[in-house]
């Protein structure tokens, strides 16, 4: 593992170096173990992981058929977290997801409310086809998401720990769903694209599917394992050079404050404090990912479209004249390269 610090003023102590490496050999088991399941979608496994890792939750956009479901599902087992499922529906309600009160009555004829937990109650949550679900339902897992407790008839309930959702949405088809709210999407640590495997991938995908058995993850790590990881990469440090790119990615990405008359023109709104957070923290985690132990400006480059692109919004203008959310990221990272 490369333990250079980018930042000379901070030293590294010997036992977080150790912790670093012996995570690092375990990651790397645990992502060959999810390469086995699923094909040709590196790029998407290292940012689902760095998700968990920096304790966020993730979306998953992209086409039917590109193993949304069955990642979440091995994710899992390789992490040894308890794994619930939502199929997302107009007609499912807020209650089929955090549970309800059920009225009982006793032996002695006494009555009283019980609370039946619903799916949200699980350390890894899986909500696929998130926006099929009514703008209602999907307020339901706002406090869930942000504040890891969920409040029925006045009563607070708090969440397993760890706790994650990873939703998934399919781009293509828009009738019948309801677009995520702003608050809700910026809850999102990371949206990961996800494409179509290319050829060689997809052969490899075909033979280990199609046969008498299929490949299966292991358990690699615990829950309790994973809170040791999230919490070993907020002690990973930072140079200044990393934090002050960070702040100008973000602050110039707000039509308000920047000085780029091509974002005043046609962003709406920018990203918020919420932005920064999730770079500085999924920087530290793709560098453990990556072996080593001070993330750098590649890696804030390698995650600004996955945390940017749900955080920024166009206006009409830039609908009617074709610029992209992807135009204004790339306009914005080009400072950092």
């Amino acid at each position: 593992m490369d333990t250079t610090d980018r930042n000379p003023s901070t030293t590294l102590s010997k036992d977080l170096t150790l912790q670093a490496d012996q995570l690092y050999t375990r990651l790397a088991q645990l992502n060959q173990n999810l390469g086995k399941v699923v094909f040709g979608q590196e790029d998407v496994i290292e940012q689902v992981l760095i998700t968990l890792l920096a304790g966020g939750h993730g979306l998953l956009v992209g086409a039917p058929g590109l193993a949304k479901t069955r990642l979440v599902e091995n994710l899992g087992i390789v992490f040894g977290l308890q794994e619930k499922r939502i199929q997302c529906t107009p007609d499912l309600m807020p209650s089929d997801i955090i549970g309800a009160e059920v009225l009982e009555e006793d032996e002695d004829g006494r009555r009283s409310f019980r609370f039946i937990h619903g799916p949200v109650f699980s350390q890894l949550l899986m909500a696929d086809e998130i926006n099929r679900a009514s703008p209602r339902t999907q307020s339901a897992l706002l406090q869930a998401m942000q504040e890891h407790t969920v409040t029925v008839a006045g009563q607070s309930h708090k969440l397993p720990s760890p706790f994650h959702v990873l939703a998934t949405q399919n781009p293509l088809e828009q009738e019948g769903t309801y677009p995520l709210p702003e608050a809700q999407l910026d809850r999102f640590l990371l949206e990961i694209y996800v494409g179509y495997p290319d050829r060689e991938a997809e052969k490899q995908m075909l033979l280990a599917t199609t046969g008498t058995s299929e490949p299966e993850a292991e358990s690699i790590l615990t829950s309790q394992e994973l809170l040791a990881a999230q919490s070993l990469v907020r002690e990973i440090p930072v140079g200044e050079d990393v934090l002050e790119g960070i702040l100008t990615l973000v602050r110039n990405g707000r039509p308000e404050e920047t000085e780029d008359d091509f974002v005043k023109q046609f962003v709406a709104w920018g990203p918020g404090p919420r932005a920064s957070q999730a770079l500085m923290m999924a920087s530290k985690a793709r560098c453990l990912l990556q072996g080593r132990l001070s993330p750098s400006l590649d890696d804030v480059i390698a995650l600004a479209a996955p945390v940017l692109r749900h955080r920024i919004h166009l206006d009409f203008t830039a609908r009617a004249e074709g610029i992209t959310v992807s135009k204004i990221i790339k306009r914005l990272i080009a400072p950092l390269s």
